[in-house]
């Protein structure tokens, strides 16, 4: 009986790992005043048919602080990816062949202010979805049979140790970016 509740805390630290880690690959995508590839990565383009993330049309780079650069493979793509950048980014790419050079004006204290704005919802969101592990593997350990109560405590404060610990994580990815993106 106590391999089920090993199993439980180590399936629910696996999801929270994963919930952490799209937590991280989401907040990437937020614009700080320096250039990132994670900025274009991941736009979805329209290309022959199927919606394709940048990052499978071209090599991105970035040469200077402010600048992105996406090497095209297609010369029939570099068209398709300019458009997904003013529309999604709101940003004017300079093309020259099949390179597009996007130079990324510095941020507002405005915009700034939204941007960590939308990172606290996402950290809450993030926390949420960890919460929500919890409760769920909390349930399973309560409904097992032939476990003694004292079991089934230990078991319930590992799980918390384990939440606490990824709600930390959490916090601390977040107050990162936040300080990234306030900093001029």
């Amino acid at each position: 009986m106590i391999q089920e509740i090993e199993d439980i805390l180590s399936e629910t630290e696996k999801d929270m790992k994963k919930s952490l880690n799209y937590f991280k690959s989401e907040i990437a995508g937020i614009r700080t005043s320096r250039a990132s590839t994670a900025l274009v990565e991941e736009l979805k383009v329209e290309y022959f048919g199927s919606k394709v993330p940048v990052k499978q049309l071209g090599s991105i780079s970035v040469p200077e602080h402010n600048q992105i650069l996406i090497q095209v493979w297609d010369n029939n793509a570099v068209p398709l990816i300019e458009k997904v950048i003013r529309e999604e980014l709101n940003l004017n790419p300079n093309t020259q062949g099949n390179t597009l050079r996007i130079t990324l004006p510095p941020l507002t204290e405005e915009r700034r202010k939204e941007l960590v704005k939308m990172l606290h919802k996402m950290t809450e969101e993030a926390r949420v979805a960890v919460r929500n592990l919890r409760r769920d593997a909390k349930e399973m350990i309560e409904e097992l049979e032939g476990i003694s109560e004292d079991d089934k405590k230990r078991s319930l404060e590992r799980l918390q140790k384990l939440t606490d610990r990824y709600i930390n994580e959490i916090n601390e990815v977040a107050q990162a970016k936040e300080k990234e993106i306030m900093t001029v």
